[in-house]
């Protein structure tokens, strides 16, 4: 489970965030690209824009739950 007191810098405030269990599968940005994206020099993925539709908020809870390493959380 994603601990919300670890959370990877540079995303913004809101229900979903990446924490630093993150390894860089890439399955969150292919899943949600509008909503993730990677930081290339520490190689994590993380929230770039929380999700502003049902769609978007469909595909970020579909990245979430199929995280292999549970780095996906939602406060909300």
């Amino acid at each position: 489970m994603a601990d919300p007191h670890d959370k990877v810098p540079g995303q913004p405030t809101g229900r979903y965030y990446v924490d630093s269990q993150c390894i860089d599968c890439d399955l969150c940005r292919e899943t949600s690209p509008a909503n993730f994206v990677r930081n290339d020099e520490q190689c994590f993925s993380f929230v770039y824009k929380q999700p502003e539709t049902p769609e978007e908020e469909l595909l970020c809870k579909d990245a979430m739950d199929n995280c292999p390493v549970e780095a996906i959380g939602n406060d909300g």
